[in-house]
């Protein structure tokens, strides 16, 4: 017969034991994020379609020799501040959005969260 004590030792130490053999999946689970650079040049988004991961950064970099700006569809949820030649701007996406230049609304492009 087992005594109270080596009940409760068991109860405890069981699980521990379960999660030290099968690991901690919360931890495998979770895929390194990644940097994703997107470049401004000849007035475009390249490229324009990007598929990232949530959590994963973009850095949009201005390769031109005028300003712009990347700013989501709506104009409400994110916005750059204006970006000279040669600046940059980190974005985390959390979601998928469209986005333009509001310099040059002709500009657009597309970042898919999967």
């Amino acid at each position: 017969m087992m005594t109270p004590m080596l009940v409760a030792m068991h109860r405890v130490l069981f699980p521990c034991a379960l999660l030290l053999l099968t690991g901690f999946p919360t931890l495998q689970e979770r895929p390194a994020t990644k940097t994703h650079r997107l470049e401004i040049v000849r007035m475009k988004f390249s490229p324009s379609n990007l598929s990232v991961q949530p959590g994963d950064t973009v850095v949009f970099i201005n390769l031109d020799m005028v300003t712009h700006d990347v700013t989501e569809a709506s104009g409400k949820t994110w916005k750059s501040p204006p970006l000279a030649a040669k600046s940059s701007w980190k974005k985390v996406m959390k979601t998928s959005a469209s986005y333009y230049c509001s310099f040059h609304p002709v500009m657009k492009g597309t970042i898919t969260v999967k």
